[in-house]
């Protein structure tokens, strides 16, 4: 089941936020990405300003994504899944869900690492396509996708 998170849902989310993004962290060398030291405070005011969706599997809080408006583009982040239960579709979903919940969007944006390749096939699988590339340091570039919705019938 996805619906709307309210803050409340706040420490679970930075919880499975945290385990989610544990092997990024090591894949790039770096403990301290931005998903690994955001606050409580500062998820909880994110649930209340934004669109955060999440996905709940008997009582649990098994994925959650962002979403935020910036003009006509819907700028996406954090989406995340419980490790255990990656690849079950549940980011899919997740992700679609937000489609739906921002239809005004007439263009998703997000980002991921360079060496993040499942994360940039499951994108792509979805149709956000690469825009861009942004050297960050020496062990960090990310890639800018973007999926632009087709209009509706």
């Amino acid at each position: 089941m996805i619906e709307q998170a309210v803050p409340d849902d706040a420490g679970e989310v930075l919880t499975l936020q945290r385990a989610a993004y544990v092997s990024e962290a090591q894949l790039y060398g770096d403990p301290y990405i931005p998903p690994l030291v955001e606050s409580l405070e500062q998820v909880r005011k994110v649930i209340e300003d934004a669109v955060v969706l999440k996905a709940v599997e008997a009582g649990r809080i098994v994925g959650a994504v962002r979403g935020r408006l910036a003009g006509t583009t819907c700028l996406v982040g954090r989406l995340i899944v419980a490790p255990d239960l990656q690849g079950r579709g549940i980011g899919t979903a997740l992700l679609r869900a937000l489609h739906e919940r921002v239809p005004q969007a007439q263009a998703f944006d997000l980002f991921t690492g360079h060496l993040s390749e499942a994360n940039l096939r499951f994108y792509r699988r979805l149709g956000y396509r690469e825009t861009h590339r942004e050297r960050m340091d020496d062990h960090l570039t990310l890639i800018h996708l973007r999926m632009t919705p087709e209009p509706a019938a």
